[in-house]
């Protein structure tokens, strides 16, 4: 992967994959998908909770922007139901 890559439907949105990672991660409506875990192929994984998690495989193309410390996604939590996984 290269050190900058496009990420999100924005073709402003571009940073290094790896510094999103451990950085809290909201959707629209300020739903709350935890902390980002992993940056995959078309998704970014993320964590929520600490005892019963909640992991999302969010696509990349649903990036809306990066702020330095929260990426900020184009979907609603209910929305990110079809991204849940066990």
């Amino acid at each position: 992967m290269s050190p900058d890559q496009t990420i999100g439907a924005d073709q402003s949105t571009t940073f290094n994959p790896q510094e999103i990672i451990k950085k809290k991660a909201r959707g629209l409506g300020d739903a709350d998908f935890g902390e980002v875990q992993q940056v995959t192929g078309e998704f970014i994984v993320t964590e929520k909770g600490t005892v019963d998690k909640d992991i999302f495989y969010i696509p990349k193309i649903l990036v809306d922007h990066f702020d330095g410390s929260t990426v900020f996604f184009t979907v609603t939590e209910e929305e990110a139901k079809q991204y849940k996984r066990d």
